[in-house]
């Protein structure tokens, strides 16, 4: 049984000690018994002036209680410390920002080495079905995520598109975790420089990605019009079909697909297309997949 996705916030500026008193907590492993944990952390806030410029910087701190759930595996709670900082030009295009989130095991002082620490550019960070942290990356005009397992910060993916959750599932929570990332022209992997490349599609559950997916197009222009973030929209979506009749003690699972639509952006015409990628069992059924004319998907690994 699932315990909860968080059990409070502390702001920065007070001190946050911990009291066992929600009867949930009798599912997830406690820490021994030993000194009370406290933590304290500032956050602060500036407008200045500088010739013509008015600058706002902005740091926050707050702390978060959280217990990752990973199918099938018991996990610690852990105390996580987000530290989200923020730097704004008015009238300038952009920002500058970074985020940082430290965990520690419940009963851990701060002033030990957090179990892992992400520190990445960006405006904010949530959680995601308990499972995973989604870091919002977009510091200019182009929108985009990062994806980091909950229970241990491993990388998971980037994506152009806002993560879609799902359970694959009807009688227990067993979490999907999907993105679309577009590669940029300056991308480190060679192999996405190829001018037939659309995207990679990213299907990850709550500790690991289950499969990727490069997505190319036979027309190498069409694959630049696939690819630009300037001309066209992106949407993912997770579809399902009807639930078909119960046959016996057996659970019945309906259909179920992840469907990508390109329409081109305002002012041009939509003129949308779609893919739609069955989900098989626990993997992608690449095989099955129905594309538009000229795009093929085939498995593909960093």
């Amino acid at each position: 049984m699932r315990t909860f996705r968080r059990v409070f916030r502390c702001a920065a500026g007070a001190f946050a000690t911990m009291f066992f008193v929600h009867a949930a907590w009798a599912q997830a492993p406690l820490p021994p018994v030993g000194k009370p944990v406290s933590g304290r952390s500032s956050s602060t806030f500036s407008y200045e002036f500088k010739s013509d410029e008015q600058t706002i910087t902005i740091n926050n701190v707050t702390y978060d209680l959280v217990q990752p759930y990973v199918p099938g595996k018991k996990t610690d709670l852990l105390v996580l410390r987000v530290t989200t900082k923020s730097k704004q030009v008015m009238g300038d295009i952009g920002m500058e920002g970074s985020v940082t989130v430290e965990a520690w095991p419940l009963g851990t002082d701060f002033g030990e080495k957090p179990r892992y620490s992400v520190t990445l550019d960006g405006t904010g960070v949530n959680t995601a079905r308990n499972s995973v942290l989604v870091f919002d990356r977009t510091l200019e005009e182009v929108e985009w995520w990062s994806v980091h397992a909950l229970v241990n910060g491993e990388h998971l993916f980037d994506t152009y598109v806002q993560p879609v959750e799902f359970s694959i599932s009807r009688e227990s929570d067993t979490p999907r975790f999907v993105g679309l990332e577009v590669p940029p022209d300056d991308t480190k992997d060679a192999r996405l420089k190829d001018p037939h490349v659309v995207a990679v599609l990213s299907y990850a559950s709550a500790e690991r990605v289950v499969r990727e997916a490069l997505l190319t197009c036979e027309d190498p222009k069409r694959a630049e019009a696939y690819r630009s973030l300037a001309d066209e929209e992106r949407r993912v979506e997770y579809v399902e079909g009807p639930v078909p009749p119960a046959q016996g003690k057996t659970q019945p699972e309906p259909a179920r697909a992840i469907k990508i639509t390109w329409s081109q952006a305002f002012p041009s015409p939509p003129n949308p297309v779609s893919a739609q990628i069955p989900v098989a069992g626990v993997d992608l059924d690449l095989a099955h997949a129905k594309l538009p004319a000229c795009m093929h998907a085939a498995a593909w690994k960093r």
